[in-house]
């Protein structure tokens, strides 16, 4: 399975992702995006196969990817601070992969009617969900 995790800012969700899906998932390929160098070194640190930063990184490993997993602001043009890119965004919706996302509500994108979850019990979630496919 090859699994696409995406993050931004300093990347501790992805950093996070990657140490779960890797305990779990041993046989996981996981391919890093960071919208950012400090995000991508967080998620290469944590374990991550593959890494590349930026854009068109976003775009190319998108198309790639059985598993696109991160926080829902990577489906949201100008989201995250405005790191992620309408392209970014619009890679991701479009890619033929299953998608995991995590219900972060910050940066004026809420998510009504889900449960404020803490980050460590929504990464159980996706490895829960993981288990499924």
């Amino acid at each position: 399975m090859n699994i696409l995790v995406i993050d931004a800012q300093g990347g501790g969700i992805g950093r996070q992702l990657v140490t779960a899906i890797k305990a779990n998932r041993p046989d996981a390929v996981i391919t890093a995006v960071g919208t950012n160098s400090a995000a991508t070194s967080a998620m290469l640190k944590a374990g991550a196969d593959h890494a590349a930063t930026g854009e068109n990184a976003t775009v190319v490993n998108s198309r790639k990817a059985d598993v696109i997993i991160g926080p829902i602001g990577i489906v949201i043009a100008d989201a995250l601070f405005g790191e992620i890119t309408p392209r970014m965004a619009a890679a991701v919706a479009q890619s033929d992969a299953k998608r995991l996302l995590i219900p972060v509500n910050h940066c004026d994108n809420i998510v009504v009617g889900v449960s404020d979850l803490n980050l460590s019990r929504l990464i159980q979630a996706v490895i829960d969900e993981l288990d499924h496919l």
